[in-house]
């Protein structure tokens, strides 16, 4: 059981980071504080996307021919493509999108925090609920 857990540390870590953040939207109250778990959630989600998309040994899928040019396609016979030593490189691709829809979804939360900080002068959710149920 021990050579499990330990064979797998590294999604052990992605696990715990995923609690530290998901327990820090639910049980924070302070708004920057839930945006700050968000951000370590999803960190931690494509940190688990990257790890199980490595390879080891594996290089980048790009191909050369003799004249040091780029090939397309499938070669036939002798020359065929082994797909096994090369990386796929889209879930990495995606990753790289989730990163930059993940900044821009803090840019976007961190601008609404401060528009409810001028409307209301706090950011912890309970006063600003007490505030908004007065009118």
């Amino acid at each position: 059981m021990f050579e499990f857990i330990v064979s797998y540390y590294n999604y052990w870590m992605y696990i715990g980071l995923m609690m530290i953040g998901f327990y820090a939207m639910m049980a924070k109250r302070n708004l920057v504080k839930k945006i700050i778990g968000m951000n370590i959630f999803q960190s931690a989600i494509i940190f688990f996307y990257i790890s199980t998309s490595v390879k080891k040994g594996a290089t980048v899928p790009i191909l050369e021919n003799a004249h040091g040019h780029a090939t397309h396609g499938i070669e036939h016979g002798a020359n065929a493509i082994n797909v096994m030593q090369y990386a796929n490189p889209l879930p990495h691709v995606l990753m790289l999108t989730a990163i930059v829809v993940m900044v821009a979804t803090l840019g976007v939360a961190l601008a609404v925090v401060i528009l409810i900080y001028r409307r209301y002068g706090t950011l912890e959710e309970d006063e600003i609920m007490k505030l908004v149920r007065r009118g």
